[in-house]
Protein backbone atom coordinates (compact mmCIF):
# COMPACT_ATOMS: atom_id res chain seq x y z
CA UNK A 1 0.00 0.00 0.00
CA UNK A 2 1.10 3.44 -0.90
CA UNK A 3 1.93 5.74 1.42
CA UNK A 4 3.33 9.16 1.15
CA UNK A 5 6.73 9.95 3.59
CA UNK A 6 6.02 12.49 6.33
CA UNK A 7 8.25 15.92 6.15
CA UNK A 8 10.96 16.32 9.46
CA UNK A 9 12.65 19.24 8.15
CA UNK A 10 12.37 22.31 5.32
CA UNK A 11 15.12 24.16 5.17
CA UNK A 12 17.24 26.66 3.34
CA UNK A 13 20.14 26.16 1.04
CA UNK A 14 22.99 28.67 2.50
CA UNK A 15 26.28 30.14 0.64
CA UNK A 16 29.07 29.47 2.28
CA UNK A 17 32.61 29.81 1.21
CA UNK A 18 35.11 27.34 0.55
CA UNK A 19 38.35 29.28 -0.50
CA UNK A 20 37.49 30.74 -3.24
CA UNK A 21 34.52 29.46 -3.85
CA UNK A 22 30.92 30.19 -2.98
CA UNK A 23 28.66 27.47 -2.72
CA UNK A 24 25.13 26.14 -1.49
CA UNK A 25 25.41 24.30 1.71
CA UNK A 26 22.36 22.27 2.76
CA UNK A 27 23.64 19.79 4.63
CA UNK A 28 25.26 19.71 7.17
CA UNK A 29 22.86 22.68 8.23
CA UNK A 30 21.83 24.02 11.24
CA UNK A 31 19.86 21.45 13.55
CA UNK A 32 20.77 18.66 10.87
CA UNK A 33 24.12 17.18 10.86
CA UNK A 34 23.54 14.36 8.22
CA UNK A 35 20.99 12.60 6.65
CA UNK A 36 22.45 8.93 7.48
CA UNK A 37 24.41 7.79 5.38
CA UNK A 38 24.59 10.98 3.57
CA UNK A 39 27.37 13.14 5.43
CA UNK A 40 28.02 16.31 2.98
CA UNK A 41 25.90 18.01 0.18
CA UNK A 42 27.33 20.79 -1.65
CA UNK A 43 25.75 23.09 -4.57
CA UNK A 44 28.28 24.42 -6.88
CA UNK A 45 27.72 27.09 -9.55
CA UNK A 46 26.38 28.34 -11.92
CA UNK A 47 29.67 29.49 -12.27
CA UNK A 48 30.64 31.32 -15.41
CA UNK A 49 33.79 30.02 -16.28
CA UNK A 50 36.11 32.12 -18.74
CA UNK A 51 40.21 32.24 -18.71
CA UNK A 52 39.72 35.47 -16.84
CA UNK A 53 37.38 33.12 -14.01
CA UNK A 54 38.29 29.79 -13.13
CA UNK A 55 37.52 29.55 -8.89
CA UNK A 56 36.98 25.57 -9.74
CA UNK A 57 40.01 24.58 -10.12
CA UNK A 58 40.76 22.04 -6.96
CA UNK A 59 43.97 20.37 -6.92
CA UNK A 60 45.11 17.00 -6.09
CA UNK A 61 43.58 16.24 -2.29
CA UNK A 62 43.29 12.82 -0.57
CA UNK A 63 40.30 11.46 0.91
CA UNK A 64 39.55 8.06 3.25
CA UNK A 65 36.60 6.44 4.69
CA UNK A 66 33.86 7.67 2.43
CA UNK A 67 32.44 7.92 -1.20
CA UNK A 68 32.62 11.42 -2.69
CA UNK A 69 30.55 11.53 -5.63
CA UNK A 70 30.01 14.55 -8.18
CA UNK A 71 26.99 15.11 -10.35
CA UNK A 72 27.34 17.22 -13.52
CA UNK A 73 24.46 19.55 -14.27
CA UNK A 74 25.96 21.92 -16.25
CA UNK A 75 29.84 22.56 -17.76
CA UNK A 76 32.57 20.12 -17.92
CA UNK A 77 35.27 18.59 -15.54
CA UNK A 78 38.18 16.98 -16.07
CA UNK A 79 38.78 14.14 -13.06
CA UNK A 80 42.03 12.57 -12.26
CA UNK A 81 43.41 10.25 -9.67
CA UNK A 82 45.79 8.65 -7.87
CA UNK A 83 44.41 5.08 -9.35
CA UNK A 84 46.06 6.85 -12.60
CA UNK A 85 42.00 7.36 -14.33
CA UNK A 86 41.50 10.51 -16.01
CA UNK A 87 37.73 10.99 -17.09
CA UNK A 88 36.04 14.04 -18.44
CA UNK A 89 32.84 14.10 -17.04
CA UNK A 90 30.12 16.08 -19.14
CA UNK A 91 26.83 17.14 -18.40
CA UNK A 92 23.87 14.86 -17.11
CA UNK A 93 27.33 12.98 -16.30
CA UNK A 94 28.31 11.02 -13.14
CA UNK A 95 31.58 10.31 -11.17
CA UNK A 96 31.24 8.35 -7.89
CA UNK A 97 34.88 7.74 -6.14
CA UNK A 98 34.95 5.14 -3.78
CA UNK A 99 37.66 6.81 -1.70
CA UNK A 100 38.02 3.74 0.75
CA UNK A 101 41.57 3.22 2.50
CA UNK A 102 42.69 6.39 0.35
CA UNK A 103 42.43 7.77 -2.92
CA UNK A 104 43.87 11.73 -3.85
CA UNK A 105 42.15 13.43 -7.11
CA UNK A 106 41.69 16.28 -8.27
CA UNK A 107 38.49 17.98 -10.32
CA UNK A 108 38.63 21.20 -12.49
CA UNK A 109 36.92 22.14 -15.42
CA UNK A 110 38.90 21.04 -18.61
CA UNK A 111 41.20 23.63 -20.72
CA UNK A 112 38.58 23.59 -23.77
CA UNK A 113 35.57 24.92 -21.71
CA UNK A 114 37.84 27.34 -19.80
CA UNK A 115 38.74 28.19 -23.26
CA UNK A 116 35.15 28.44 -25.05
CA UNK A 117 33.70 29.38 -21.35
CA UNK A 118 30.04 28.55 -20.32
CA UNK A 119 28.52 27.52 -17.09
CA UNK A 120 29.39 25.57 -14.71
CA UNK A 121 27.12 23.47 -11.82
CA UNK A 122 26.95 20.50 -10.43
CA UNK A 123 26.50 18.74 -6.67
CA UNK A 124 29.12 17.77 -4.79
CA UNK A 125 27.90 14.75 -2.30
CA UNK A 126 29.54 12.78 0.45
CA UNK A 127 28.23 9.23 1.13
CA UNK A 128 29.30 7.44 3.77
CA UNK A 129 31.01 3.67 4.00
CA UNK A 130 30.06 1.68 6.97
CA UNK A 131 33.43 0.63 9.31
CA UNK A 132 33.42 -2.52 7.72
CA UNK A 133 34.07 -0.97 4.14
CA UNK A 134 36.07 2.16 5.05
CA UNK A 135 39.65 0.47 4.61
CA UNK A 136 38.35 -1.52 1.07
CA UNK A 137 40.63 -0.81 -2.15
CA UNK A 138 39.70 2.70 -3.72
CA UNK A 139 37.44 2.43 -7.09
CA UNK A 140 36.10 4.96 -9.38
CA UNK A 141 33.13 4.48 -11.62
CA UNK A 142 32.29 7.01 -14.56
CA UNK A 143 28.63 7.29 -16.28
CA UNK A 144 28.05 9.84 -19.24
CA UNK A 145 24.17 10.96 -18.97
CA UNK A 146 23.35 8.67 -21.96
CA UNK A 147 24.47 5.95 -19.71
CA UNK A 148 21.87 6.50 -16.79
CA UNK A 149 18.43 4.60 -17.22
CA UNK A 150 15.58 7.10 -17.44
CA UNK A 151 12.10 7.29 -16.39
CA UNK A 152 9.18 8.82 -17.39
CA UNK A 153 5.72 10.24 -16.77
CA UNK A 154 2.51 9.68 -18.65
CA UNK A 155 2.47 12.84 -20.22
CA UNK A 156 6.59 13.06 -20.65
CA UNK A 157 6.87 16.19 -18.65
CA UNK A 158 9.00 14.72 -15.53
CA UNK A 159 12.07 12.37 -16.43
CA UNK A 160 13.92 10.42 -13.13
CA UNK A 161 17.34 9.53 -14.10
CA UNK A 162 18.11 6.53 -11.92
CA UNK A 163 21.88 6.94 -11.00
CA UNK A 164 22.21 4.09 -8.39
CA UNK A 165 19.61 1.81 -6.53
CA UNK A 166 16.24 1.42 -8.21
CA UNK A 167 12.56 2.33 -9.08
CA UNK A 168 9.56 0.30 -10.89
CA UNK A 169 11.94 -2.58 -11.81
CA UNK A 170 14.90 -0.10 -13.23
CA UNK A 171 18.00 0.00 -12.14
CA UNK A 172 20.80 2.14 -11.67
CA UNK A 173 24.55 1.05 -13.05
CA UNK A 174 26.40 2.84 -10.28
CA UNK A 175 27.43 -0.85 -7.92
CA UNK A 176 26.98 0.78 -4.18
CA UNK A 177 28.26 -0.73 -0.81
CA UNK A 178 24.96 0.33 0.88
CA UNK A 179 21.36 0.47 -0.10
CA UNK A 180 20.99 3.77 -1.62
CA UNK A 181 19.15 5.64 -3.98
CA UNK A 182 20.65 8.69 -6.07
CA UNK A 183 18.36 10.31 -8.69
CA UNK A 184 18.19 13.50 -10.36
CA UNK A 185 14.99 14.62 -11.77
CA UNK A 186 14.04 17.26 -14.67
CA UNK A 187 10.16 18.50 -14.60
CA UNK A 188 8.72 20.84 -16.93
CA UNK A 189 5.29 23.05 -15.55
CA UNK A 190 2.86 20.19 -14.43
CA UNK A 191 5.00 17.34 -14.35
CA UNK A 192 5.08 14.75 -12.03
CA UNK A 193 6.00 11.72 -10.65
CA UNK A 194 5.33 9.39 -7.68
CA UNK A 195 8.86 8.03 -6.07
CA UNK A 196 8.98 4.74 -4.84
CA UNK A 197 11.21 5.35 -1.07
CA UNK A 198 11.94 2.52 1.22
CA UNK A 199 10.50 3.12 4.70
CA UNK A 200 13.36 2.53 6.47
CA UNK A 201 15.57 5.00 4.40
CA UNK A 202 16.56 7.96 5.43
CA UNK A 203 15.71 10.64 2.72
CA UNK A 204 15.51 13.98 1.13
CA UNK A 205 14.87 16.35 -1.91
CA UNK A 206 16.78 18.54 -3.02
CA UNK A 207 15.84 21.68 -5.43
CA UNK A 208 18.43 22.96 -7.86
CA UNK A 209 16.24 25.26 -9.92
CA UNK A 210 12.72 26.35 -10.46
CA UNK A 211 9.70 25.36 -8.05
CA UNK A 212 8.04 22.68 -6.63
CA UNK A 213 5.68 21.02 -4.39
CA UNK A 214 6.30 17.92 -2.39
CA UNK A 215 3.79 15.55 -1.23
CA UNK A 216 0.60 17.98 -2.37
CA UNK A 217 1.70 19.97 0.85
CA UNK A 218 5.39 21.47 1.17
CA UNK A 219 6.69 23.95 -1.40
CA UNK A 220 10.52 24.49 -2.59
CA UNK A 221 11.80 27.44 -4.65
CA UNK A 222 15.22 28.17 -5.34
CA UNK A 223 16.09 30.71 -3.24
CA UNK A 224 13.73 30.15 -0.29
CA UNK A 225 13.17 26.76 1.08
CA UNK A 226 15.51 24.38 -1.18
CA UNK A 227 15.54 20.96 0.76
CA UNK A 228 12.90 18.65 2.49
CA UNK A 229 14.18 15.51 4.83
CA UNK A 230 11.78 12.83 5.61
CA UNK A 231 11.08 10.47 8.60
CA UNK A 232 11.17 6.79 8.39
CA UNK A 233 7.45 6.26 7.65
CA UNK A 234 5.72 5.76 4.23
CA UNK A 235 7.16 4.39 0.74
CA UNK A 236 6.61 7.30 -1.57
CA UNK A 237 7.00 10.67 -2.48
CA UNK A 238 5.34 12.85 -4.33
CA UNK A 239 6.84 15.71 -6.46
CA UNK A 240 4.67 18.09 -8.90
CA UNK A 241 6.60 20.92 -10.78
CA UNK A 242 5.27 24.68 -10.33
CA UNK A 243 7.62 25.84 -13.11
CA UNK A 244 10.25 24.28 -14.76
CA UNK A 245 12.83 22.28 -11.80
CA UNK A 246 16.03 20.93 -11.99
CA UNK A 247 15.73 18.13 -8.17
CA UNK A 248 18.09 15.52 -6.84
CA UNK A 249 16.26 12.66 -4.84
CA UNK A 250 18.27 10.87 -1.97
CA UNK A 251 17.97 7.48 0.18
CA UNK A 252 19.67 5.32 1.90
CA UNK A 253 19.43 2.61 4.35
CA UNK A 254 20.98 4.26 8.16
CA UNK A 255 24.49 3.31 8.75
CA UNK A 256 23.81 4.05 12.67
CA UNK A 257 27.42 3.96 13.38
CA UNK A 258 29.60 6.89 15.02
CA UNK A 259 31.33 9.29 12.76
CA UNK A 260 34.41 10.71 12.86
CA UNK A 261 35.20 13.61 10.70
CA UNK A 262 38.28 15.44 9.72
CA UNK A 263 38.67 17.75 6.77
CA UNK A 264 38.76 14.97 3.44
CA UNK A 265 38.42 12.00 6.11
CA UNK A 266 35.96 10.43 7.26
CA UNK A 267 36.28 7.78 10.05
CA UNK A 268 35.06 5.95 13.07
CA UNK A 269 37.32 7.29 15.66
CA UNK A 270 39.97 9.73 16.59
CA UNK A 271 42.63 7.05 15.81
CA UNK A 272 41.62 6.50 12.72
CA UNK A 273 41.87 9.67 11.73
CA UNK A 274 45.41 10.37 12.89
CA UNK A 275 46.01 7.20 11.04
CA UNK A 276 44.63 8.70 7.84
CA UNK A 277 46.66 11.63 7.90
CA UNK A 278 49.93 10.01 8.55
CA UNK A 279 49.11 6.98 5.51
CA UNK A 280 48.60 10.23 3.24
CA UNK A 281 51.85 11.92 4.32
CA UNK A 282 53.81 8.17 4.25
CA UNK A 283 52.68 8.19 0.52
CA UNK A 284 50.34 5.05 1.09
CA UNK A 285 47.24 6.79 -0.51
CA UNK A 286 49.43 6.72 -3.65
CA UNK A 287 50.38 10.22 -5.80
CA UNK A 288 49.11 12.70 -7.92
CA UNK A 289 50.71 15.43 -9.63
Amino acid sequence: MKKLKSIQFKVASPFVNMGPIKLRQPLPTQGIENVDPFLLLHHYGPYAISEFNNPFDLGPHPHRGFEPITLLFKGEQLHRDSLGNEMVVKEGGVQWTTAGRGIIHAEAPTKEFVKKGGDLEGIQLWLNLPAKNKMMPPNYQHLEDEQIPKLFSDNQKFQLNIIAGQQQEIFGKIQTQTAVNVFTAKADENGEMEIEIPENHQSLVYLLEGEIEVNKTDKLKKGKQQMLVFNQDGNTIHVKAIEKASILILSGAPINEKVTQYGPYVMNTQTEILEAMRDYQAGKMGYLY
